[in-house]
């Protein structure tokens, strides 16, 4: 466990290391219930890749996964669909998410070319 106060903790999810062309996931983070906020922190160096993708899940029982899902909007239709993160420049990334669930998957895959690629990711879970 990182850093931690009563309203604000960081774990590492995922240490430096090459990506794959599979979604891996990082350390799954528990009894994240407690807080409301999540803010995912990616270190990417993007190496030879096309893209780094990133998809957050989040589970009441550490067993079923529900990815997270965003809305598009056309013509007055919402229509749910699941969120995957694309990043595509070396950077460090901070991506802000609200949270209500008691357990938390974030996995990575790059696209292309995995040489010379790197991503960690961090989680910070927080009140506000």
């Amino acid at each position: 466990m990182g850093y931690q106060t009563q309203d604000y903790v960081k774990h590492a999810v995922r240490s430096a290391a090459i990506l794959t062309n599979s979604y891996v996931a990082g350390t799954t983070l528990s009894n994240t219930h407690r807080y409301n906020q999540l803010l995912v922190l990616v270190d990417f160096t993007k190496g030879s890749l096309t893209s780094l993708e990133v998809k957050v899940e989040f589970s009441a029982d550490d067993t079923t996964y529900y990815q997270e899902t965003v809305a598009t909007f056309s013509a007055g239709t919402s229509t749910g669909v699941v969120n995957e993160y694309a990043i595509t420049a070396t950077g460090k990334y901070r991506l802000a998410i609200p949270i209500s669930d008691r357990f938390i998957k974030v996995s990575v895959k790059g696209t292309g070319t995995v040489t010379s690629s790197s991503c960690t990711v961090d989680a910070i879970l927080a009140v506000n």
